[in-house]
């Protein structure tokens, strides 16, 4: 099972805004499946051929490859502009309190923030998937946009481009520019995000802090990681590297020495510094591939959801677990809203209110519900294993749940269904 990050300051996104004049370290985070073409990305191409070097510009192989890597995907680069209209003096604050918890320090507002029509302009990065011009980007780079335009490597013309799908959950969008001329579109092609190995090379390309066409090299760092993710902040499997990316760099490519797309920038660990630290994180490439075609078919991607509330019991002190008779790990359910798929197969939530202090500030801790054990026969070492794996299900798909009721174990199975939690229940 995959380790879960405890975070001091993860940002949320990394797009890079100007509002109203002033330089901000962010754009705001503002889901259907149909047949489609195939990407044309999507099986891998060979290693970029690495010309014998010169050593008086690259003085070794690495080097070397890392250059004709540059070379061979710079134009499938895309810089990506958006303006997002704030209607008033609250939206701004609001804004302005979403920039302050991605980013762990305070952002000032502009002067005239009350004049009820002042503009938000940000920019990210993204990268053509397909000869048609699909572009790759986060969803928080394009979410709220009122207007969006690219520029491709090299050139200042700028083209409008519009959403032809989105994934919330997953940090995602599929945009699609018109006009582009003849030639420009050059996709690059999708890697296997399974196949990686720590110590790999990774590289970041995109445009951090406004600053078009910057490339940064590192390894990749970790396999492990569990992140919060998308508009609800699921926890999911995502790429650790040490490539220096910052606020600018959402939505663009981070490659490996065989030219191809490993991962989709989308996150820093900033420590409260609001820039990168040598801890990046990018959504893996293969969970792009999957959800393609149904971006593709338009739309918003709605992610699968059990529909509970629960407690991570590895959280939970030695003597809680044995003065309740609760495992080492599991996840206990502590409320089944009604109507989603957990409450249709029969789980159960927490009934006995005890005088232990609670989890997510709840004041006692709830005890008496299913404790999930395992998922799909694969036990459940730590807590965020649950929504990782329910989010990597497809909607229609089954869970096997192997929980532990009233001290006996029993096996529920799920059938995922499109289920949002009520408002204000997030």
């Amino acid at each position: 099972m995959k380790k879960n990050l405890s975070l001091l300051a993860l940002t949320g996104t990394l797009a890079l805004g100007v509002f109203a004049g002033v330089e901000l370290s962010e754009h705001s985070s503002a889901q259907v499946a149909t047949t489609a073409p195939a990407a044309a990305t999507s099986t891998p191409a060979a290693a970029p051929a690495v010309n014998a070097f010169d050593s008086g510009r690259a003085r070794t192989e690495s080097e070397a490859n890392t250059v004709q890597v540059v070379k061979d995907r710079q134009n499938g680069l895309v810089y990506v502009s958006v303006t997002e209209k704030a209607a008033a003096s609250g939206d701004l604050s609001e804004m302005q309190k979403r920039l302050q918890d991605q980013f762990g320090f305070n952002m000032p507002l502009p002067e005239g923030q009350g004049d009820g029509g002042s503009v938000q302009q940000g920019t990210g990065s993204g990268f053509f998937v397909d000869d048609r011009g699909d572009i790759i980007t986060n969803n928080h780079v394009v979410e709220g946009a009122s207007e969006i335009t690219i520029r491709l490597h090299g050139n200042k013309k700028t083209y409008k481009a519009k959403v032809i799908g989105r994934a919330p959950d997953f940090d995602l969008a599929l945009i699609r520019a018109e006009g582009l001329p003849k030639g420009a579109v050059q996709p690059i092609p999708l890697g296997d995000s399974s196949q990686l190995d720590v110590g790999l090379k990774a590289v970041a390309m995109g445009a951090p802090f406004g600053l078009d066409f910057s490339v940064s090299e590192g390894i990749i760092s970790s396999l492990e990681r569990t992140v919060p993710i998308g508009n609800r902040g699921v926890s999911q499997s995502a790429i650790q590297t040490d490539a220096a990316i910052n606020p600018g760099n959402s939505g663009g490519p981070l490659l490996n020495s065989a030219g191809q797309v490993i991962g989709v920038n989308t996150q820093i660990l900033t420590g409260g510094s609001g820039q990168s630290a040598g801890v990046g994180f990018a959504i893996p490439v293969n969970t792009v591939k999957r959800l393609l075609p149904q971006l593709r078919a338009g739309g918003e991607v709605k992610a699968p959801t059990l529909g509970i509330r629960f407690l991570d019991l590895g959280g939970l002190t030695g003597e809680q677990r044995q003065k309740y008779g609760l495992p080492e790990t599991g996840a206990l359910v502590e409320q089944v809203v009604a109507g989603s798929p957990a409450a249709q197969a029969g789980l159960q939530g927490s009934a006995t209110i005890t005088d232990e202090p609670g989890s997510n500030g709840q004041d006692a801790l709830k005890v008496g519900g299913d404790i999930i054990t395992a998922v799909d026969g694969q036990p459940l070492s730590d807590g965020s294993d649950l929504p990782r794996t329910v989010i990597g299900k497809r909607l229609g798909d089954t869970l096997r749940l192997t929980v532990l009721r009233d001290g006996k174990a029993r096996e529920v199975t799920v059938k995922l269904q499109p289920f949002a939690f009520p408002s204000g229940q997030n």
